[in-house]
């Protein structure tokens, strides 16, 4: 009797593995090209007797879109971040060596040294005084104003004191005092500090300025450049 062989026809039929070949670029992320791709076999594979709803497709059209946009609105962002970066890290290491005015009444400065500083003034004021004083709180000049109108005066301090002595490298400030309408009130003084340093990235991403006498201060927080 002739025996059954159990080899099926289906031994010799062997699964193709196909291969979809992908790029370091996108991350396996899907493009639009390959979106439109995907809709395209879509369309020619679907059925005759079901055909895809129009307002389906061009919803599904629509928010792909929208967040390929959104995508490469954030690139664009970043590189404008970035773009931003570099024009204030340029715009910054131009002002080693100069001076800088900024919202600090406190100093520091060697002996022998001048500081120049503005009087801030929202109203007139008269028996303008400024006062030098010691980290100690002592005054050791007082330089005397006058009458001020609303608005920015400029200053400045000889570096001496009240003997016409250098006074001693160290920290100092300046404190204002006039009468405005008539009542003793304390003045806004701003100093002029020369910049030692950039610091390129600083805490929070943010450039610094490094000044003399130690202190340091964002970029953004510049009043005003001197032109030497």
């Amino acid at each position: 009797m002739p025996s059954i062989s159990d080899t099926g026809a289906l031994d010799g039929i062997r699964w193709q593995k196909e291969n979809y070949e992908t790029t370091e670029d996108n991350n396996g992320i899907l493009t639009q090209a390959d979106f439109f791709a995907l809709l395209t076999q879509e369309l020619a594979n679907q059925d005759p007797t079901k055909p895809t709803d129009n307002n389906e497709m061009i919803s599904q059209m629509t928010a792909f879109s929208t967040t390929d946009g959104i995508t490469q609105l954030n690139d664009s962002f970043d590189s404008f971040s970035t773009a931003m970066t570099s024009s204030q890290a340029l715009q910054a290491s131009s002002l080693v060596g100069r001076s800088v005015l900024v919202e600090d009444n406190v100093f520091g400065m060697q002996e022998g040294d001048e500081v120049q500083g503005k009087i801030s003034a929202e109203r007139g004021a008269s028996n303008v005084s400024i006062y030098v004083e010691n980290i100690a709180g002592e005054v050791i000049q007082t330089v005397p104003v006058g009458n001020i109108e609303p608005g920015s005066h400029g200053f400045t301090w000889n570096g001496k004191d009240s003997t016409g002595e250098d006074v001693a490298a160290g920290a100092y400030r300046f404190r204002v005092v006039g009468l405005v309408e008539g009542r003793a009130s304390e003045l806004q003084a701003q100093t002029y500090r020369n910049v030692d340093s950039v610091t390129l990235a600083g805490a929070g991403g943010n450039i610094v300025l490094n000044l003399n006498g130690g202190a340091s201060m964002n970029l953004s927080d510049v009043v005003e450049v001197s032109e030497g």
